[in-house]
């Protein structure tokens, strides 16, 4: 017994070894490739990499409050806790130096993985006969083809990491009554990442009250509230990280999306019925690159189900098979609600955008089925197999035969094949057809022991996991030819041979660059490609007729945006052949900027009219008064900002109490073209705080007035800033659509000090302690309060007659490994063996603990087949 207890922990050490093993087969040849780095295309080098570098510093620097290196200005919990503040992975890098960032994004992938298989193995093992077969689950579930097309976005391993303990927490709650775990898993799921959180909790509900209606499990009313008071004390400890982060999401205009209408019902896309279909059969697509359905606007939408080696041979199996379990029809539940756009928004709270980003949870329940398919020798292993080898086929000879028809200049032509990139296209089908093939050689010349299977069919997974695995990364490598030419020398560098004054002072533009150059660099800029940024940068933007959906990227024909944000430096990296000035630098795209020299891969310009940051107005304009003027577009700007810089906007409700400092702009006065923008950046120019810096709390400056002004800075609105002006705590003007600005009095070196405090942190910490404390007194508790004996249970009985079974239609009062038999059987059977005595009270307290036995197993089916079963051996 103690050897099958060790046994048991090395399994688990097995499977986070395996895990390791396999990933850095993976990511060491890239990372080897490019220095050590381990970098990919699109989201995961501009996001991924410059915010695990940014969220590092400032952690280290004691800057956790305020953020002015993203967009405008961010709140920093609020913004980056989505993507890494939650992570113990992210925390881990803390101890290293910021340089060293850029060399641990690969083996921080290598341990998710890793962690993940572990976890996998943490779920899979309490219903399987032995722990290979879990094993093989471990590997299905960590390397599915949701994990490598997520490779695209890093923070997404976390909940792929955590969500098996979130179920096996609560499997163990059912099964045992032991309590505590499922509070902390509800904790831990919640800290590492709320967005995913928030379909964890969807699923869960679904997985509990389907095995409850099923009659799998039963619970009494005081052991469900007991469960639910872990669910909410779980939820309370992680309230120090989710508060803040629920107060600064409900700002982002994409949260009030709601789906509704016929989008709930059908989707608008019809090819996305069959990207759905094919992302259970084949390899995932490149997120930014959907090739078997190329306008179904499914782009990084993170469809990706395909299990390797198996596919879905082992779902079809256990599908197929006659048996009444709770996994069958949970499995019809997932797939009826990944079809249907209403059910399917249930997981990401009803939000509009189409996002597969829970099937992490469905190939969890798809290798749960796999490996119980493994263990049951009723599953007809050929029919499954040949269903999905024919829906396969199918897909294939549709998405690579149809014919398709294209007239050009009076010419018709036929060509054949729907997919975009035929290349890929046919090595995805390879893939998938030589999985099954060796699956197909498996079943017939490996079947002559378990053992003997099970060795080589973590053999062939393995082979397939690393193969196809790196196949995809090396795919999506191809769309960054940027990596050694730009990405590497030039901003993973920090910007090193950039020798500029006033860069953490002003801010910079990056002209059709790479995003978040600036974050790279960390210098504060107008560019950011982020989700997550305060609701009033949003509204600004929309106010100028600028898009603010997930990135910040001002065309240059919205010149006047630059006076007003301070912007004094642009950088032209030209790697696309797109000059700021032209090729001969004679003709700048925006006026009153002139040409300053060449540095780090980037031609410098400079803006001849920069304004620096906190800077007065003689003049203002009411809020309805702009709602009425000229709104700009995308290409074109409007009247908006070029008058931002001649009055300051107020608030119909503010302008009757600081209108006395100002004077209303006459209407007369109010004609905008870069005559005048000219002449207002000088005016506003000569007004400007004479100083002006970050700190770790917020901002200060100093200024000379000659009269009482109100100054204005182009930093964000939020209700975390408090203001002193000499020390004296003073109210804050929202002003110009979404920014700030103070009164300040007459006087020399007048000094201005802006504070942030991250709204509802405090608030969350108290209820996040208060929320521990008390999850560890209910444990405490219910474990000293004595316990009631348990009444006993009839006799198990080793078989039972098929008419004592159909009556109780359950398996509990059969010993494990029991059998239903006919009468005819079972009175050939020898007689059933009397029950072992009950040990002495002194015996049994030394008893060893009983041997763990696998799942009893519920047999379906009418008298008549049992009768014609063979004899069973006993």
């Amino acid at each position: 017994m103690l050897k099958r207890q060790q046994g048991k922990k090395n399994y688990y050490m097995r499977a986070f070894f395996l895990g390791l093993g396999l990933s850095a087969l993976v990511f060491l040849p890239f990372m080897a490739i490019d220095g050590g780095r381990f970098l990919f295309y699109g989201d995961f080098n501009v996001q991924q990499v410059p915010f695990y570098r940014l969220a590092h510093d400032a952690i280290r620097n004691g800057q956790l409050g305020w953020s002015q290196h993203t967009d405008l200005g961010a709140n920093f919990i609020g913004s980056y806790s989505f993507y890494l503040l939650g992570s113990p992975f992210f925390w881990l890098t803390l101890p290293f130096p910021s340089e060293w960032m850029q060399f641990l994004m690969g083996p921080l992938y290598i341990l998710k993985f890793a962690c993940a298989s572990l976890t996998g193995y943490i779920y899979l093992h309490r219903y399987t006969k032995t722990p290979d077969t879990a094993l093989i689950g471990s590997v299905l579930y960590a390397f599915s083809g949701f994990s490598i097309y997520n490779i695209f976005f890093n923070h997404f391993h976390e909940a792929i990491v955590f969500f098996p303990l979130l179920l096996a927490s609560l499997d163990e709650y059912m099964a045992t009554r032991r309590r505590g775990l499922f509070g902390l898993a509800v904790a831990a799921c919640c800290l590492v990442n709320y967005y995913f959180f928030v379909g964890q909790v969807t699923f869960t509900l679904i997985y509990f009250f389907l095995r409850m209606l099923w009659g799998d499990w039963r619970l009494s009313f005081k052991d469900f509230l007991f469960l639910a008071l872990e669910a909410v004390l779980g939820v309370g400890i992680s309230c120090g990280l989710l508060l803040p982060s629920i107060l600064a999401v409900v700002q982002n205009s994409r949260t009030t999306n709601v789906i509704n209408g016929w989008n709930a019902v059908l989707y608008n896309k019809n090819q996305r019925y069959l990207h759905i279909l094919e992302c259970f059969f084949f390899p995932p697509d490149l997120p930014a690159r959907p090739n078997f359905t190329p306008d179904s606007e499914s782009r990084w939408a993170s469809l990706g189900a395909w299990l390797p080696l198996f596919s879905m041979a082992g779902v079809i199996g256990w599908l197929q098979l006659r048996r009444r379990h709770w996994l069958k029809k949970l499995l019809w539940v997932l797939f009826v609600m990944a079809l249907v756009p209403g059910l399917n928004s249930a997981f990401q709270m009803m939000n509009s955008a189409y996002y597969a980003r829970w099937f992490y949870m469905l190939t969890l329940m798809m290798a749960l089925a796999t490996v119980m398919a493994l263990e049951e020798d009723r599953v007809d292993w050929k029919r499954s197999i040949t269903w999905t080898l024919s829906i396969t086929l199918a897909i294939t000879a549709v998405v690579g035969f149809t014919p398709v028809s294209e007239t050009v200049d009076g010419e018709k032509s036929v060509s054949f094949g729907l997919m975009q990139y035929p290349t890929r296209f046919w090595s995805y089908a390879a893939v998938s057809l030589l999985s099954l093939g060796a699956l197909i050689y498996l079943f017939l010349f490996r079947r002559e022991s378990r053992k003997a299977f099970q060795k080589g069919t973590m053999w062939a997974l393995s082979a397939v996991a690393v193969l196809y695995s790196v196949f995809f990364i090396a795919l999506g490598k191809t769309q960054s030819d940027y990596t050694w030419d730009h990405l590497i020398p030039y901003s993973l560098n920090g910007g090193a041979s950039i020798d500029l004054p006033d860069l953490q002072e002003c801010r910079s533009d990056f002209y059709e660059s790479l995003d978040n150059a600036g974050m790279f660099w960390q210098v504060p800029t107008i560019q950011a490609f982020h989700s997550i940024v305060p609701g009033s940068v949003m509204e600004f933007y929309d106010s100028i007729g600028v898009q603010r959906d997930v990135a910040s990227r001002p065309e240059v024909s919205h010149y006047g945006l630059r006076g007003l944000t301070s912007v004094h430096w642009l950088f032209d990296d030209d790697h696309d052949g797109d000059f700021f000035a032209g090729e001969d630098s004679a003709d700048p795209a925006m006026p009153g900027w002139a040409y300053y020299g060449n540095a780090n891969g980037f031609d410098i310009w400079e803006n001849l009219y920069y304004i620096p940051m906190g800077f007065s107005y003689d003049y203002y304009i009411t809020r309805s008064e702009y709602d009425k003027l000229t709104k700009g577009s995308e290409s074109n700007a409007g009247d908006r900002e070029l008058l931002m810089l001649r009055a300051v906007v107020l608030e119909d409700a503010d302008a009757e109490k600081y209108g006395g400092l100002l004077n209303h702009l006459p209407q007369e006065d109010r004609t905008c073209n870069e005559e005048f923008y000219f002449r207002d950046c000088e005016n506003r120019a000569a007004s400007a705080c004479q100083s002006f810096t970050y700190t770790n709390t917020g901002f200060s400056a100093t200024l000379d007035t000659e009269t009482e002004e109100m100054v204005f800075f182009s930093v964000p609105y939020e209700k975390g800033w408090s203001a002193t002006v000499n020390g004296e705590p003073t109210d804050i003007v929202r002003v110009n659509v979404g920014f700030m600005a103070v009164v300040v009095p007459l006087g020399e070196q007048v000094q201005i000090e802006f504070t942030y405090r991250t709204p509802g942190l405090i608030p969350g910490v108290i209820i996040g302690a208060a929320s521990l404390g008390l999850l560890i007194a209910y444990v405490v508790l219910l474990r000293r309060l004595p316990k009631k004996e348990a009444p006993r249970g009839p006799r198990l009985m080793r078989c039972a007659p098929f008419s004592e079974y159909t009556k109780r239609r359950k398996v509990s009062f059969l010993r494990p490994g029991a059998m239903v038999l006919s009468p005819t059987r079972r009175a050939a059977l020898p007689p059933e063996e009397p029950a072992p005595p009950e040990p002495p009270i002194e015996e049994a307290a030394q008893a060893p603990a009983p041997v763990e036995y696998a799942e009893s197993v519920e047999l379906e089916g009418d008298e008549e087949e049992t009768q014609n079963q063979e004899e069973p051996k006993l």
